[in-house]
C-alpha cells in the first residue's frame, strides 16, 4: 500500500534555494512518488490495455530556480512521458493533483483537439463536476469542470490544435488538509477512481 502525504511533504516547496529544496524533496517526497508509480503501473496497464511505465520527475534541468511542484507520470513509453498523453500524481505546496495531461511537447495535441471537439457532449457528462481543467502544467491555476462554459472548451480546443505551447490537463485536486491525502488507503482509492474517470480522455488522445 502507498503512503499518504504529510505536512512536511508539502512544506518542502517553501524551502528557499535549489539545493536545500531538492535535498528535502529527494528525502521525503520522491520515495512516496516512486512507490505510487510502482503501485499503479499494473493498474493503469490493465485499464489502458497497454503497458504503462512510471516516470518520477527528476528536475535535472534546473540550475537556479527550485521546483514549485513534483510528480510521477505514467505513459506507454518506457523512455519518457512528455511527448505522449499521460497520467500524473503530484503535489504543490497547497494540494495533491491526480490528472490526465497532454502537454506542449506532445505530437498528439492536434488529434486530441479534434477528438475532444467531436466527443465533447459525452465528455461534458462523463467528467465529474468537481474535476478541473488547466491549460498550463507549470501553474496551479485551474477551472472546475462544472464551471466550464462552451466558450471555454472552444478556446481550449482551438489553442490545443493551433498553438505550439498549448496544453490540456484534467483531473482532481485534493487540498493538503484533506484527510484523503494523509491516509494511504484513502489516497490509493481516490487515485484509482480518478484514473477510471479520466480514461475516456486518454482514449481520445490516441
Amino acid at each position: 500500500m502507498i503512503d499518504g502525504f504529510a505536512k512536511r511533504d508539502f512544506d518542502v516547496f517553501t524551502i528557499p534555494g535549489l539545493e536545500p529544496r531538492m535535498a528535502a524533496l529527494v528525502r521525503h517526497v520522491r520515495p512516496k512518488l516512486e512507490r505510487i508509480g510502482e503501485e499503479f503501473a499494473p493498474y493503469l496497464s490493465a485499464l489502458c490495455g497497454q503497458e504503462m511505465f512510471p516516470h518520477v520527475a527528476r528536475h535535472a534541468r534546473r540550475t537556479v530556480h527550485p521546483p514549485d511542484d513534483t510528480w510521477v507520470a505514467w505513459s506507454h513509453d518506457k523512455k519518457g512521458y512528455k511527448a505522449h498523453p499521460h497520467f500524473q500524481v503530484g503535489l504543490w505546496s497547497s494540494h495533491v493533483f491526480i490528472q490526465f495531461a497532454v502537454i506542449y511537447e506532445s505530437k498528439h495535441k492536434e488529434a486530441f483537439a479534434k477528438a475532444l471537439r467531436a466527443h465533447l457532449p459525452a465528455i461534458k457528462v462523463e467528467i465529474p463536476g468537481q474535476f478541473f481543467w488547466s491549460t498550463d502544467h507549470t501553474q496551479p491555476v485551474t477551472v472546475l469542470h462544472s464551471q466550464m462554459k462552451d466558450g471555454d472548451f472552444e478556446r481550449l480546443i482551438d489553442r490545443l490544435g493551433h498553438v505550439k505551447k498549448a496544453e490540456a490537463l484534467c483531473g482532481l485536486s485534493l487540498s493538503r488538509d484533506d484527510d484523503t491525502v494523509h491516509c494511504g488507503e484513502k489516497l490509493h482509492a481516490a487515485i484509482g477512481r480518478t484514473f477510471e474517470k479520466l480514461l475516456p480522455l486518454y482514449r481520445l488522445a490516441f
